[in-house]
């Protein structure tokens, strides 16, 4: 159970990468060390990643900053108590707003307590979180590498992922989740610090500033 605590720490996992794999050495040679992206573990933090999936950065940012000035995002109460249809109000699908609630419900039951993850190793933490109705693969391994900065997270679903990785390797066709976690093997326990370097190329290949 091995976590990414600073930038010194994503340093030194790209430094061991890139001795196992030529083509990660040429992004972090390209692209250099990419930023450590974290988020403040919590309730807020797992509800902003649902939020985030599927859909753009921008709408999504602008879809949280309405549930924020609306809701208190960490209250799991409150957010139990509120209907689909407010939910839906600020901008989420039925599906996500239905993930909303039950992820808040199961937090008020005690069935998920968000903040013993931090205590849970990696797979108990992923299983755990995908008990949960609404939270799935990505959700769960996004949450992991940033809210609990665990070094072997390893979003494989995740669409930019999947096509950085179809440049540089010059695949065919973008692989499938199970063929990203195959590919990713090679990587652990340092998936997370791939996924940093993929994301910082994906970036690149379309064009957005560096973050």
């Amino acid at each position: 159970m091995q976590s990414y605590t600073s930038q010194d720490d994503l340093a030194a996992a790209v430094a061991e990468l890139s001795r196992r794999d030529g083509r990660l050495g040429l992004l972090a040679a390209r692209h250099g060390v990419p930023p450590l992206r974290r988020m403040e573990p919590g309730l807020a933090s797992l509800l902003r990643i649902v939020t985030d999936q599927l859909i753009s950065l921008k709408a999504a940012a602008a879809i949280w900053q309405r549930l924020e000035e609306g809701l208190p995002m960490g209250d799991a109460n409150s957010l139990a108590a509120a209907s689909e249809d407010r939910l839906r109000g600020f901008g989420l699908s039925g599906g996500k707003a239905r993930s909303f609630r039950a992820i808040a419900q199961a937090v008020v039951s005690g069935t998920l307590d968000v903040q013993a993850l931090r205590l849970l190793d990696d797979d108990t933490a992923l299983k755990r979180l995908q008990s949960i109705h609404g939270i799935g693969p990505w959700t769960a391994q996004i949450y992991l590498l940033m809210a609990l900065n665990r070094s072997d997270g390893w979003p494989a679903e995740d669409l930019a992922l999947q096509l950085a990785v179809q440049d540089l390797y010059g695949l065919p066709g973008r692989p499938s989740p199970a063929a990203m976690r195959a590919m990713a093997e090679a990587w652990r326990p340092w998936r997370g610090a791939a996924a940093h370097l993929l994301w910082r190329h994906y970036r690149d290949l379309r064009g957005i500033a560096p973050d």
